[in-house]
């Protein structure tokens, strides 16, 4: 099993920036905090899965595995949240009359 190397959140890491697709600079302001947002969530999310990988495999410290996972989750719910929100605001868009 320790020949496996594989990261659910490879497909993350392997985005093009804008400048080096060819397309547009990204805009300054709000979508910059956005991106920022979304590194962190995908580093909380790493950080865990590193630390059960080596609680699992070494027997690592198995109180930085759960203190991992607790932050782990509650980006999760913190991503949730937010997107149960985005999608209640496109939802009330649509509702609006034109």
């Amino acid at each position: 099993m320790s020949g496996v190397n594989f990261s659910a959140y490879a497909a993350l890491s392997s985005v093009k920036p804008a400048e080096a697709a060819g397309q547009a600079a990204k805009p300054k302001g709000d979508a910059n905090a956005v991106s920022e947002g979304f590194a962190s969530f995908k580093q909380t999310m790493e950080a865990a899965e590193q630390t059960a990988v080596n609680t699992a495999v070494s027997g690592a410290d198995p109180h930085a595995m759960v203190e991992a996972l607790a932050n782990a989750e509650l980006a999760l719910d913190a991503a949730v949240t937010i997107r149960d929100k985005v999608v209640e605001a496109y939802q009330e868009l649509l509702r609006m009359p034109v």
